[in-house]
């Protein structure tokens, strides 16, 4: 081969991996959500504090979360860009329930409120202990918090018999919204939600029926497989909080969530072992109901993974992205999660939509 034909192969090569190197760049990118698209936020457990009481290496300075910082703050800056019309939080906001850690939470989320409307699901690491009392949570992101916000729905009051500091005062929660001709009620209810949260929850959503329904709570989904514990993936059978009052997952599930036709997704955190999980379920009228869970492990500075739901009803779907500020780059792989489609997929809610017009015509014409 002569010099000239060498050097037009080599040329060739370069750029063909030229290419190919800026196309896995650019799979990787996260691009701004197209118009008629909208997205919903979620930010999975952010108990990774640094600084005093923290039990991390360093334990010097002011107590911190870069990684919440790095969520919160890239979601404020982006909502036009990514059309953010509602933020989630599925709870464990703090690792430990002190007033040192929820004054960074609350500072966090500053970033976002009166911006774009929020929710939180309150976790086990929320309480103090497994009592189910939730007070330094109420004291930071309690019902007065969101007075006058147009898009606050209410709260639950709390169990009669019990202080208001056990499931009262917004550790139940809801929230309405409306984006891309859809109209949303989305429930944040906490971890092992009681029969009592339960019956308001039910109340909430049957209210709502001509609106499309969410429910986000800390723990729903779990199972460790690669240990072979003998735990399946799925909804766990077991509790943290509450003790005899609370419900297990699969609890929650057959006393409340199935019955509900305009359910369509759940949200959890909780398990960083599982990492991603993702199933359909049926309902008892048949409708698909989405359940996803996102517990991305907190083993450095920089894992502010977050989930981004692209919702596109023109097509009846949603393009999920787990997306990470800090390292400006999508998810391909995590610990033993390592298919690219447990991170990036896409979700078929073309009869959820289907359904939700027909429940709004009779609402429209009453309107009329």
């Amino acid at each position: 081969m002569n010099s000239r034909l060498r050097y037009a192969r080599f040329t060739a090569m370069g750029l063909l991996a030229l290419l190919v190197t800026s196309l896995e760049v650019r799979a990787e990118t996260l691009t701004p959500a197209p118009e008629g698209t909208f997205t919903i936020a979620v930010i999975p457990d952010t108990q990774r504090y640094l600084g005093p009481g923290t039990g991390r290496d360093d334990e010097s300075g002011e107590p911190r979360n870069p990684a919440f910082d790095s969520r919160t703050s890239w979601l404020a800056a982006n909502i036009e860009a990514q059309r953010i019309v509602f933020v989630t939080h599925t709870g464990d906001v703090v690792d430990k329930n002190e007033h040192r850690q929820w004054k960074v939470a609350r500072a966090s989320m500053d970033c976002l409120h009166g911006k774009v409307p929020y929710g939180i699901s309150v976790g086990n690491h929320d309480m103090a202990g497994a009592s189910g009392d939730s007070r330094l949570f109420q004291e930071y992101f309690g019902a007065e918090r969101y007075a006058g916000q147009p898009w606050y729905g209410g709260t639950y009051e709390g169990c009669p018999g019990h202080a208001p500091e056990v499931s009262g005062n917004n550790a139940n929660s809801y929230q309405l919204f409306s984006a891309g001709g859809l109209d949303f009620v989305i429930v944040h209810l906490e971890c092992n939600a009681p029969d009592d949260v339960l019956d308001w929850a039910d109340g909430v959503i049957e209210s709502f029926r001509n609106r499309m329904a969410i429910i986000s709570t800390h723990m729903y989904l779990g199972g460790i497989p690669e240990k072979g514990a003998g735990q399946p993936q799925g909804r766990m059978q077991w509790k943290k909080v509450h003790g005899a009052r609370g419900n297990t997952p699969q609890q929650l599930w057959e006393k409340s969530f199935i019955k509900h036709p305009n359910l369509f997704l759940t949200l959890c955190g909780d398990q960083s072992a599982s990492i991603a999980w993702r199933q359909t379920s049926r309902g008892a009228h048949g409708n698909a109901v989405h359940e996803l869970l996102a517990d991305y492990p907190r083993t450095a500075d920089d894992s502010d993974w977050l989930r981004l739901l692209r919702f596109d009803p023109a097509n009846g779907q949603i393009e999920v992205f787990t997306y990470s500020p800090a390292q400006d780059r999508l998810c391909e792989s995590v610990g033993h999660t390592t298919d690219r489609s447990d991170h990036q997929f896409i979700l078929g809610i073309s009869r959820a939509i289907a359904d939700h017009e027909a429940q709004r015509q009779p609402a429209l014409a009453t309107a009329k």
